[in-house]
C-alpha cells in the first residue's frame, strides 16, 4: 500500500467544508514498522502490546490491523523488513569492485559492525529462533530476500578460487553460517559473556580488536 489516500471531507461535507488531511498510507506503515521492530525486539511475541505500538505512533489500533490484519501479522512484516533492511545495504557495498579479499573483509566487516549497531535485528532473530521459525515459515518473501546474502558470498568466494587465493571445497552457505554466527554472538552474548568473564566487550577497543579477529578468522578459512 504505497499510495497516498485522500480521505473525505469532514462531517457536514458541502460547500465550505473543511478538506481532511491526506492519509499517507507508506509513511504510516514505515511509522509502524519502526515502532513494532523495537517493541517486539525488546517484549517477545507475547509481550509486545499492539495498544502501546499505536500510541507511539500516528496511527491508531484499527489502521494497524487493517494495514497488516493481526498483531502477528506485524510481527512477520518486522521481521522481514529486518532482513530486507540489511540485505538492501549489503548490496550497496559494491563487493564486486574489490579483489576476492578484500572483498571478503569488506563483508565479514560489515556483518559485524550492522550487527553491533543493531541489537533489535539480533534479539529478533532470537525470538524467532524460540519459536522455531514458525512465523518466519509464513514468509512468501524471506527466501527471495536473503538470496543475495548467499549470492554475495558465493561470488566473492569463486571468484577468490579462481585467482587461485581461496581453496577449493568450501560451502557458500557455510560460509555465510560462519559468518554470522561469529558476529551475531558478539551482541547475542555479550552480556553473560562479560559478567562471567570479567570483561567488558562494548569498549571501542574491544569492538576493534573482536571484529580483526573474526575478519581473520574467516579470511585464514577460505585462504589457499
Amino acid at each position: 500500500m504505497n499510495q497516498v489516500v485522500q480521505e473525505t471531507t469532514e462531517a457536514g461535507a458541502g460547500a465550505g467544508a473543511r478538506p481532511k488531511r491526506a492519509y499517507d498510507a507508506q509513511g504510516s506503515m514505515a511509522d509502524i514498522l519502526a515502532v513494532a521492530t523495537a517493541e517486539f525486539a525488546e517484549k517477545g511475541l507475547a509481550g509486545a502490546r499492539i495498544d502501546e505500538i499505536a500510541a507511539a505512533t500516528r496511527t491508531s489500533k484499527r489502521m494497524i490491523y487493517y494495514h497488516f490484519g493481526s498483531k502477528e501479522g506485524l510481527y512477520l512484516a518486522v521481521l522481514e523488513e529486518s532482513y530486507r533492511r540489511i540485505r538492501e545495504i549489503e548490496s550497496q557495498l559494491h563487493l564486486e569492485d574489490l579483489e576476492p579479499e578484500d572483498a571478503l573483509r569488506k563483508l565479514v566487516a560489515f556483518t559485524f559492525d550492522y550487527q553491533q549497531d543493531n541489537e533489535d535485528f539480533i534479539r529478533l532473530v532470537m525470538n524467532e529462533n524460540m519459536h522455531r521459525g514458525e512465523y518466519l515459515a509464513q514468509s512468501k518473501t524471506i527466501h527471495q530476500l536473503n538470496v543475495p546474502a548467499i549470492n554475495a558470498v558465493k561470488s566473492i568466494y569463486e571468484r577468490g578460487v579462481k585467482a587461485k587465493v581461496f581453496r577449493r571445497g568450501v560451502d557458500p552457505v557455510d560460509l555465510h553460517m560462519s559468518i554470522s554466527a561469529l558476529c551475531f554472538f558478539n551482541v547475542a552474548n555479550r552480556h553473560t559473556f562479560s559478567l562471567i568473564f570479567a570483561g567488558s566487550l562494548d569498549t571501542p577497543a574491544a569492538l576493534r580488536a573482536r571484529r580483526d579477529n573474526i575478519v581473520e578468522m574467516i579470511v585464514r578459512f577460505v585462504r589457499k
